[in-house]
Order: structure tokens, then sequence, then C-alpha cells
């Protein structure tokens, strides 16, 4: 053989090898990776070959199935999608999935391991595969009173219901929301629907879930949290001692004075007095008093500066370090760069009706398999104790206050206590835009124990400005969520 076809045939030879290993690279190293790839079709095909389990609320599913002429024999549907977005998120045959359609969609597909030996079985029996099923912890009629309050509001707005002594979630209500049952399939209407629900186009922005991923200024909500660490902190050991604080009050390090909202009875007023009238000076000062570094250990034991998973993310509410004093009392009655989540401030309210313990919120009780065994439990957790028991039932006092003759008084429910704290957080440069009106309470029974606690918080720039309040907006919506669950007890 001469030279030139030697090379050729090594050359060859080479290209041979060549492909070859790069053969058995695609059928061995990387078989998984391509059976799986989101962009194989046939990962798409067999997703959607057989029902997903059902998301459950109350013994009965609020999800389920309809068969299609496609390739993807069977898509989503949800009864009440709107009302129900917030919790199941979406699972769409274009757009994928988000919420606990994501989160435990391996449950939901028959996918996840813990099915593997009934997979098999099935496999050997003949029978389809099927999805298992998400339990969540929410109550129905909390999420109905909830969402259909939000929407005859007619503005944008949240809610969050909690059990106290459990941290099970109740209710979770975004508003404006949308029908995850448009976005489900692939076809021309589906991306339609999926363009008219993006905030580009849609400035209400209704895939927002304001329930756990907007922060807003909490307003005179969290002075509870400021009650709260005057009483741990020692700065007065109850509700009926008169502060030292004069009005008008200057914030410390500037010629500013903080002002109230209106003629109160705030100069040397007592923390229950404060807390009935909504006394920013007496807050303010307790804040600059105690000071940034306890201020910030007591938002932090209520859950504040930490992402919450309950299981879906939750936003990080927000209480900064290293604040000046006048910027801290400004902080301590929710103004300035403070920050929450409908779900931070339902968490304030419960701990304190647990009598100072802060249990961990969440809404997937159990996971089932297709036959309805338990695969796995969610056992409530306690979080952290913000505040001792003799401290909470002081705050539990001054919040019943606040709703029998303070600002709150449209939440009472006749028969049961109640108690709550009116918020109207300040919104836009030097406040230039419509407020935020906020309530935050739980309801109690008899024994003492709380079944519910609630957070509402109303957004409405329509609304004529001096009409807003958390008294006015807030406190009724919180008022049914609560009055759905004490009944749903009896």
């Amino acid at each position: 053989m001469n030279k030139p076809l030697r090379r050729i045939a090594i050359f060859c030879g080479l290209l041979i090898l060549t492909l070859l290993i790069r053969d058995n690279w695609l059928q061995y190293v990387q078989a998984d990776e391509l059976r799986t790839d989101e962009h194989n079709r046939r990962v798409a095909i067999e997703r959607y070959a057989s029902p997903r389990g059902d998301i459950i609320v109350g013994g009965e599913p609020i999800t389920g199935h309809t068969t299609t002429k496609g390739d993807f024999k069977y898509k989503r549907t949800y009864k009440d999608g709107a009302m129900w977005a917030p919790v199941t998120g979406f699972v769409s045959q274009a757009f994928g999935a988000n919420q606990l359609e994501s989160i435990e969609d391996g449950i939901l597909t028959g996918n996840d391991d813990r099915l593997f030996f009934r997979n098999t079985l099935d496999m050997l029996t003949g029978k389809n595969k099927e999805g298992g099923n998400v339990v969540t912890t929410l109550n129905a009629a909390a999420q109905k009173a909830a969402y259909e309050g939000l929407k005859k509001q007619g503005g944008k707005g949240s809610v969050v219901a909690l059990e106290p002594s459990t941290g099970k979630i109740l209710a979770l209500a975004s508003f404006p929301s949308y029908d995850p049952s448009t976005i489900a399939g692939d076809g021309a209407s589906d991306a339609e629907a999926w363009k008219k629900l993006q905030k580009k186009e849609n400035p209400n922005d209704p895939m927002l879930n304001r329930a756990l991923r907007e922060v807003y200024p909490p307003g005179s909500t969290f002075k509870v949290l400021t009650a709260a660490a005057a009483l741990e902190n020692g700065l007065y050991e109850d509700a009926d001692q008169k502060t030292e604080t004069p009005l008008p009050w200057t914030m410390p390090g500037t010629t500013t004075e903080l002002e109230n909202d209106g003629d109160l009875p705030c100069k040397d007023a007592t923390l229950r007095e404060a807390l009935r009238v909504s006394c920013n000076t007496v807050f303010g000062k307790v804040g600059s008093d105690l000071g940034n570094d306890k201020m910030l250990e007591m938002a932090k034991k209520f859950g504040f500066t930490e992402e919450q998973f309950v299981p879906v993310r939750s936003s990080a509410s927000v209480f900064s370090e290293d604040m000046a004093p006048s910027e801290v009392a400004l902080s301590s009655i929710g103004q300035f760069n403070t920050a929450a989540t409908p779900l931070q401030m339902a968490m304030v309210s419960a701990a304190v009706a647990n009598n100072g313990t802060l249990m961990k919120p969440y809404m997937v009780d159990e996971l089932q398999a297709p036959s309805l065994d338990t695969i796995e439990k969610t056992d409530p957790e306690e979080m952290s104790r913000p505040m001792s028991a003799e401290n909470a039932q002081i705050l539990q006092s001054m919040m019943e206050t606040v709703v029998e003759k303070g600002t709150g008084t449209k939440a009472r429910i006749p028969g049961v206590t109640v108690g709550g704290k009116t918020g109207t957080a300040q919104h836009g440069v030097d406040n230039s835009e419509n407020p935020y009106a906020w309530f935050i309470s739980y309801a109690k029974n008899s024994d003492g124990s709380s079944p519910v606690a609630v957070a509402v918080v109303i957004e409405d720039e329509n609304a004529v400005r001096g009409d807003i309040s958390g008294g006015g907006l807030a406190a009724p919506i919180a008022r049914s969520v609560m009055e759905a669950v004490v009944k749903g007890k009896q």
C-alpha cells in the first residue's frame, strides 16, 4: 500500500473509532440525561400519557383531568381554578409547572421513587400507571370566604389564615387571580391565554402569588411585634403601665417630630391604649429605646429576614440592621424599609394567639399513593418562641381591646373572642400613592385556644384615599374567614 492510501485508511479508521466512541457515549453515558431531557418530546408524551393524581382539600379533589386529541393524552383541569391557583399553581403541556404542581410532581405523576415497587407491580400485572395525591391543610370554607372577600373588594390583595397550634395553612388567597385550566394544554388558545396573563400584557399581574411572594410595608400591624419586643425586653412590664412618651416626640438625631394619625391621646399612653388608637409616637419611641439589635432579634424570632418554604417558597420579610435611631423608630411602626409578606404577618398573629410559640407554616398534610396509602405525613414543627406565654397573654388582651373598642371593631364576631390590629401603610414616594390597608387577627375559643389567625392586605389604587383603612377594608374580610373556620369547628 502506497503512502497516500495508507494515510487515507488511517484517517478513515480514526473516523470510525470516533463514531464508535460517540455512539457508546450517547448510549451508555448520556442515556439517562437524554431520556429525561425536557426537550425530548417522548418525555412530555410519557408525562401526559396517564392522568395526574389530585390535589385534595377537605377530602375533595380540586383538580381533575380530561383527554385530548393530540400527542398528549391527558391534560389538567381545575375546579374553581382562580380561587385555588395560589395553592395549586399550574401544570401546562406548553409552559411547565409551578408551586405544588411542580414541587410534588413526582407524586402526582406517579414517578416518585417511593412509588417504584407499586409501579413495578403494575407493570407486571399490566395495570396502567397512576399518580398519587397531595392532601392539603386548606379549609375550603375559609378559602372561599377569603377569595370572595377580595373579589368583592375589587382591588388587589391577599389573605393568609393559619391554625396557630399547628402551623397549618387554612387559606391562601390572592387577587386578581387566574384559572390554570386555561393554560393547561399546548394549543393556540393556551398560548394566547398565557400571553394575556403575563405582567407585560396585564399590569395587574394575576399570576403573582401575593400571599407568598409580595412584600408590603406592614404599617401599624407591625406595632404588635414592637409591643412584643417591649414586653420581652422588660421595657414595660404590663399592658396598663404608662409609657414615658412625650407629645410631640422628636426622633433621636433629628429635628423631625413623629406624627400620629390625628389628635390621639398618646402622651404617656399605656401600651394597651397606644395599640387601641395606634400611636406612632409610643411605638416609635419603644423601638428607638430598645435599639436596632433588640428589634431585629425580635423580628427574626417571628420569621423576618428568612425565606419560608410551605413547601412553596415565600419571600423573606425585611427588617434592617445598622439603622440610625430615627430609622429604627420608623421601622418599628412598619415604615421606612420594613416589609412583610401576608404569610409573615399571619405568623406574627398566630404566635401571639398560640401563647408565644410560633409553629412552622405548611400546607401539605400528607402525600398519598394511588391506593390512598400514606407515603409521607407532615408533623407540626415548632419554629421559635418569640414570647413567653405570660407576655403573649398580655399582648392578646391588648389586641382584644383593639377589636372590642378600638380601630378593629369591624372584626367582631358575636360569641367569639377576637384580637386584632389594623394598619394603613404608606405607599409611593412621599406617600403619594394610595396606602395599603392591613388587618391581622385571631379568633379564640372559650378554653383559650385559637383555631385561626389571619392576615389581610388590600391595595386599591382606585379607592378614595380617605376611605382606605385596615379597619374599614381588611377587617371585614378577616372576620368572614375567621367565622368560616370557627363555625366549621363547632
